[in-house]
């Protein structure tokens, strides 16, 4: 990038804001100025802190790479010396790699992006393209390695690179690879019921032009390379959709794909485990029944260090328990370490595992109180030892154990009073629940990563209104050892754009405390009214409001949005997680019953902001999103009058397995039809978009016909953009402007300009 691009950038920009600022909404101008955003240019102006620490072996030494708008620049770290400064001479470097290269390289953006330390620090090896190169840092001599493409395609290889697996007429084979003979490990695969193979995917198909597609094989190899893991799927009587790609590449017809995609309530593939010697050939089966398959793939199996043994998560059907399984490599049985089970559902997502290597014992997530918090188990016995962590807050991850100390460091949410419950901190305590810290304090979003070592970490910090920081601190008390990065929006915000403003409100029943954000145009007038528009996701899996400045900068397409002349919101409802288990529980069998938050929410922020106009609203979402625009506008038709949705699955009876079962229920009820999309079509009153892609393989678009055939059936007017060769969600800046056109058109009132492209600039 030239050096000044960021002023040519500015300069530019300025140029928009140099308008009448009670000009009409959604012109060129505005347009532009959405673009702006739409296609990264605020990046070019903001310096975002957020260090991805490396750790040198064992040490507290790291590395990282330091990506700001003028210049990108490796620099390392020394915490016992306090030290900061560049890991090498980038300048020698790029012309050390120039000159083996023969091709020019800027010593301010390096053709990587990781690198190793080798022979002693006394050089470093890096990859460019295929190629591994190893350069001195001492007299910057460059050296390229061989290529190190696999050496055939759809291989894995195991550990020690002597043998390689890969599929062939539904059965398993392996290649010695110093060789190269082969021999077949099973024989009995069919279609449909092979061995190491995952169900074949729409995307996989697509890809490849055919339904016979080739894959590498799924199997799970010891670290010993002497066993490994792999799973025969029976898809044989899984239900199937068929999708239609209206423009193959290749052909006039349209091509047609058939893919195992089972709907709740139906029959679903099964797998079954086998273990696999190498050097015998023997075929061990895991003594347990075929375990089901909810979508692709058989389960994760993860290895013991020793290769004696390997674990893996078994999810009952619908998630109503989830066990952790051992299984012994060598005869192939099985017990269960530990199982957590619940009258509704054991959310995947917030289940995690951490096995304690030196005292036999696993650290356990659970909800089991009310809470997402630790417990210890003995892997020995299976029985409870002791609550790590407990009280009216969410643990979100483990960050490191310090087995030896017997310490555990963590992620948690909601623990500090007045502070949105969203935001985390790294807190500390001993495995037997005494003794916790805060390690990282300030009103803020913190992620950590410790050093091996234990002794410090590394913490990023901000909020979408605080660009934040990143700072190395001690883990004995979270003092501050130096400041690694600062996050500055400083240029972006002369060009008049503004933090999104975080707003704290009450759910529709006045009873719990929601959080959300607001976004207002850079040319914003607060005497003026503008319309509100809700990018809206509320799929109980997660929470999706920003928390840090970071996302704020990625997310910028809701910016794109407000630009065009619109307050943007975004809301966390009830039935979303980060909070209480009673919180996240509210969406269960209740998928479309959260809405009413939001809307009590926009009004609560409008009661505030007189400049928001609650007669002019809009809401816009893709997937669980695109169901909520239209669940938004079919159940609040007097508040919601204009709609997009995108990849909406608009009835859970003709969506995915997994999810639906997980979070709508198991066994199917009543409830998947009451909240469909399409059982309440007949209440559609305003402008609503429906866009679809004929090849997304995440929501299958029938569901979306079937909508659009009951909205056509109770004679209502919509519009509806079916795209050919697009999978999930909005793929390219064409979709983005026809969404933006809807809005101005039917909210703002102002007739779109003709044919905008939004361009992406190069580079």
């Amino acid at each position: 990038m030239n050096r000044n691009t960021p002023r040519l950038l500015l300069a530019s920009f300025a140029v928009f804001l140099a308008l009448d600022r009670t000009a009409a909404q959604g012109t060129v101008d505005d347009y532009r100025k959405a673009e702006f955003f739409q296609t990264g240019g605020q990046r070019k102006l903001v310096t975002v802190a957020n260090v991805d620490a490396h750790w040198i072996e064992k040490s507290a030494k790291f590395w990282f790479r330091d990506a700001g708008p003028k210049k990108t620049e490796f620099l390392i770290v020394d915490p016992a010396q306090n030290t900061m400064a560049p890991a090498f001479d980038h300048e020698r470097l790029a012309a050390g790699l120039a000159r083996a290269a023969k091709q020019e390289f800027q010593a301010t953006k390096l053709p990587f992006e990781s690198f190793d330390f080798v022979d002693g620090a006394k050089s470093i090896k890096f990859r460019v393209h295929d190629s591994e190169w190893t350069c001195t840092l001492g007299a910057y001599e460059c050296t390229k390695g061989p290529e190190t493409k696999k050496e055939r395609d759809y291989e894995d290889l195991s550990p020690d690179g002597k043998w390689a697996a890969f599929l062939k007429d539904h059965n398993l084979f392996l290649r010695y690879v110093p060789t190269g003979a082969a021999a077949q490990m099973t024989w009995d695969g069919v279609q449909d019921w092979d061995y190491a193979a995952d169900v074949p995917t729409l995307a996989m198909m697509v890809r490849q032009g055919t339904q016979e597609v080739q894959q590498s094989p799924a199997v799970s190899w010891s670290p010993d390379s002497s066993r490994l893991v792999l799973c025969r799927i029976d898809s044989r009587r899984a239900g199937r959709f068929t999708s239609l790609q209206y423009v193959p590449p290749d052909q006039l017809r349209p091509k047609a794909f058939t893919f195992a995609y089972p709907l709740p309530g139906e029959i679903l593939s099964s797998a079954e485990a086998f273990i696999l010697d190498v050097k015998s050939a023997k075929l061990t089966p895991v003594k347990t029944p075929p375990v089901e398959v909810s979508f692709n793939s058989g389960p994760h199996y993860v290895w013991s260090e020793d290769s004696r043994s390997f674990h893996y998560e078994f999810n009952e059907r619908g998630y109503k328990a989830i066990e952790l399984r051992a299984v012994d490599a060598e005869t192939g049985e099985q017990k269960v370490l530990l199982r957590e089970q619940s009258t509704q559902y054991v959310d995947p997502g917030l289940s995690f595992a951490r096995y304690l290597k030196s005292s036999d014992e696993i650290l356990w997530s659970s909800e089991r109180d009310g809470w997402n918090h630790l417990y210890l188990y003995s892997a020995k016995t299976g029985k409870l030892v002791n609550q790590v962590t407990a009280g009216p807050w969410v643990v979100h991850r483990v960050e490191a154990v310090d087995e030896k100390n017997r310490k555990v460091y963590f992620l948690a949410g909601g623990r500090e009073t007045g502070e949105d419950p969203y935001q985390t901190h790294l807190y500390s305590t001993g495995l037997d629940g005494k003794g916790l810290a805060l390690l990282s304090p300030g009103d803020a979003t913190h992620s950590a990563s410790v050093s091996p070592d234990f002794e410090y970490f590394v913490d990023n910090f901000s909020r979408p209104d605080l660009p934040g920081a990143s700072v190395l601190r001690r883990t004995k008390d979270g003092s501050e050892v130096r400041v690694l990065a600062t996050g500055d929006a400083t240029e972006l915000l002369a060009t008049g754009w503004k933090y999104p403003e975080p707003f704290r409100g009450n759910s529709a029943d006045g009873r719990t405390q929601l959080y959300g954000l607001i976004w207002r145009p850079s040319s914003f007038d607060p005497t003026h009214k503008y319309p509100v528009i809700e990018q809206i996701y509320s799929g109980p899996q997660s929470y999706f409001t920003p928390k840090t400045f970071p996302a704020v900068i990625q997310r910028a397409a809701l910016q794109a949005v407000s630009e065009l002349g619109a307050i943007v919101v975004m809301v966390d409802g009830r039935g979303t997680t980060g909070r209480s288990r009673a919180f996240h529980e509210y969406s269960y069998r209740n998928l479309g019953g959260s809405f009413e938050d939001h809307v009590a929410m926009i009004k609560q922020m409008a009661a505030k902001y007189p400049f928001m106009d609650l007669t002019r609203v809009g809401i816009y979402g893709t997937s669980a999103g695109g169901y909520g625009a239209a669940h938004a506008m079919l159940v609040f038709p007097e508040f919601y009058k204009v709609g997009v949705t995108i990849s909406g699955d608009h009835d859970a009876r003709l969506d995915k397995t997994w999810w639906n079962e997980v979070y709508q229920g198991y066994p199917v009820e009543g409830d998947y039809v009451a909240q469909s999309n399409v059982t309440m079509a007949d209440r559609l009153e305003g402008h609503l978009l429906i866009e679809h892609g004929d090849l997304d393989d995440n929501v299958h678009p029938a569901g979306t016909m079937r909508f659009v055939d009951a909205l056509i059936k109770a004679n209502k007017t919509f519009d509806m953009l079916f795209v050919p060769n697009m999978a999930h969600g909005e793929k390219n800046n064409y979709m983005a402007r026809r969404r933006w056109d809807y809005f101005v058109q039917y909210l703002l009132g102002v007739t779109p300009p003709h044919n905008f492209e939004v361009k992406t600039p190069a580079e």
